[in-house]
């Protein structure tokens, strides 16, 4: 069976709330069923069984990156890919703090979560700035 994909590219939009340091990717116009959670990290499903966001808490611990860079993110994307219940995300985005930026380059998280029984089909998302 071959794996299902999502192209989102053009599609994403991000959001950083600064004073609870939440950062979220997601592809717009998607809404999303279930959520699987994962230390600092929360997948967001939609109904055909795609990763259409995700939601980092205590972002600036995680980056190791001050929350103005946070705030100010200049180019980003995200790619998820679920296999055989293993949920992969691998993030790439740049902030700019005083017209300087700081690259974070293929920061990977692996999330293992059972869902409830909901069951992962096998897919991939591509997600960029719009």
């Amino acid at each position: 069976m071959e794996e299902k994909h999502l192209d989102g590219t053009g599609k994403g939009e991000f959001l950083y709330d600064f004073s609870n340091d939440i950062l979220l990717f997601k592809v717009k116009d998607r809404a999303y069923t279930i959520s699987a959670e994962f230390q600092n990290f929360v997948a967001d499903i939609d109904v055909e069984g795609f990763v259409t966001g995700v939601r980092i808490f205590d972002a600036s611990k995680v980056f190791g990156i001050d929350k103005y860079t946070l705030k100010n993110i200049v180019n980003w994307g995200f790619k998820a890919i679920i296999e055989k219940g293993m949920i992969t995300i691998r993030l790439t985005f740049v902030g700019k703090v005083r017209n300087k930026e700081v690259p974070i380059e293929n920061f990977t998280q692996q999330l293992t979560t059972s869902l409830n029984g909901y069951n992962l089909t096998d897919s991939s998302v591509e997600c960029a700035i719009a």
